[in-house]
């Protein structure tokens, strides 16, 4: 069982070329409906957040463990909704709620696609909402020496 006992993991070995691998197994209740911008609906897709989290998380001091974390929150907070139809946009909130708290680069990364920004305007008053909230301070050092 993992940690949280969400997840039976398994480690196996592969007949072919002999290469050991790790398999989770998770236990999925009630199948989640997302309805999408456009009116669609499509089953929950753990998948389609990790490649998103993945792209905006590239390059940045977050483990996939984080990673995963995240994605389990989400769906933790999601399945126990009493509702089983979800909104794209509540689940993309719910995403930039934890980018936000976990690194506010990989936040503006995620949001800039999410809220499809299209200028460097959005970028500024984006940082100054992160500013007003204190998760980033504009006073401190980058650590960059200017000379």
């Amino acid at each position: 069982m993992t940690e949280d006992n969400r997840a039976i993991r398994r480690r196996r070995v592969c007949e072919q070329c002999g290469k050991r691998f790790t398999t989770y197994e998770r236990v999925e209740g009630v199948d989640l409906v997302v309805i999408k911008k456009s009116g669609e609906s499509e089953s929950f897709n753990r998948e389609k957040i990790r490649k998103g989290i993945v792209k905006a998380t590239w390059k940045r001091p977050i483990s996939m463990s984080d990673i995963d974390e995240l994605i389990d929150d989400v769906e933790r907070k999601l399945r126990q909704r009493t509702s089983t139809k979800v909104k794209s946009w509540e689940i993309g909130n719910l995403v930039m709620n934890r980018l936000r708290k976990l690194d506010a680069v990989a936040y503006l990364l995620f949001a800039s696609v999410y809220k499809d920004f299209q200028s460097f305007e959005d970028f500024e008053e984006e940082i100054k909402k992160l500013q007003a909230t204190g998760i980033i301070n504009p006073s401190q050092d980058d650590g960059k020496d200017e000379t």
